[in-house]
């Protein structure tokens, strides 16, 4: 049987709700959009700030796409 969250309890879901709350402080609110292409760059670059270069302590402290790539040290700080 597929587990599916229920509206309005995003406590079903506490990953994604973490990173939604993440996303709307750091990129979101943080930004004015000037057109939808200035929008898809600003988010862009967040998510490959997010992805590529930012520690995540979840993982070690080594950034995201150091998994991808294989990599098991950590990221200097």
């Amino acid at each position: 049987m597929l587990d599916f969250s229920q509206r309005g309890k995003p406590t079903d879901n506490s990953y994604i709700e973490s990173f939604n709350g993440k996303f709307r402080a750091e990129c979101l609110n943080a930004h004015w959009f000037m057109s939808l292409d200035d929008a898809r760059a600003k988010m862009e670059d967040w998510r490959r700030d997010y992805n590529e270069f930012r520690p995540h302590s979840a993982i070690g402290n080594k950034v995201p796409i150091s998994l991808m790539n294989g990599s098991s040290a950590p990221t200097p700080i």
